[in-house]
């Protein structure tokens, strides 16, 4: 019994395990925001490593479709850096043509540890009205030096990639639903990616459940020879 119990214990283990590992991604909450509005949103940061923390968070802005207003709220104990890039061509604000915009915020000076998660604020707007999403590619630097590059977008019918950017998407004016085009076409995608994320938990749980079978099974067989 108590090896019964070390398998089923070990077994628990490794199907967490594999659920946290299917969802630890570098995410933007909420997911979708309206265009041409102001949103405020959250960069969430998982730690992933079990033998390293996070010290570093660095967040592009897409240049190509530049947002006017950009602010930052501050996290105790990170440090906040807001680079700008001149843009190609000026876009006119309420009457301003702007000639740069913020392209990257990067958080450093804090540390995420192992298990932990982090959620960056930052607050910007107007949002693009000719486009239905806005990427924002993310790198995590760990101590020691890795770095982890979130930066690879989704394809329509492909499953979800391993280091996937985090992705804002656009709903129309006065509407709830993503708008029509890129975005519409993600959302298979992004039930696949669940349901890929689900499969894999199922299938940790079937594993977990042959191996006990298994250990069952040997278990009656040294009682009955023994018997």
């Amino acid at each position: 019994m108590s090896r019964f119990a070390a398998v089923a214990a070990l077994a628990s283990v490794s199907v967490v395990g594999l659920a946290g590992v299917a969802s630890a991604h570098v995410t933007v909450n909420p997911g979708t925001a309206e265009q041409g509005g102001f949103t405020k949103v959250a960069f969430r940061v998982p730690n992933e490593r079990d033998d390293a923390g996070t010290t570093k968070v660095q967040v592009d802005l897409p240049v190509d479709h530049p947002i006017a207003f950009v602010s930052v709220r501050p996290v105790p104990g990170w440090s906040v850096k807001v680079e700008k890039s001149r843009l190609k061509t000026p876009i006119n604000v309420h009457g301003a043509n702007l000639t740069e915009a913020v392209s990257r915020i990067t958080w450093s000076g804090g540390k995420i540890d192992k298990g932990q998660f982090q959620e960056f604020d930052v607050s910007m707007g107007p949002l693009p009205t000719d486009v239905d999403q806005l990427a924002f590619k993310a790198e995590q630097t760990y101590e020691g030096g890795e770095v982890v590059k979130w930066d690879q977008p989704a394809e329509p019918g492909k499953e979800e990639p391993e280091h996937p950017a985090p992705v804002l998407k656009l709903a129309a004016k006065g509407s709830t639903e993503p708008a029509r085009g890129l975005a519409a076409a993600a959302r298979p995608v992004a039930a696949s990616s669940a349901d890929d994320g689900t499969a894999r938990m199922l299938g940790g749980i079937g594993i977990a459940i042959g191996v006990l079978g298994l250990v069952v099974g040997a278990l009656g067989l040294v009682r009955g020879r023994r018997a």
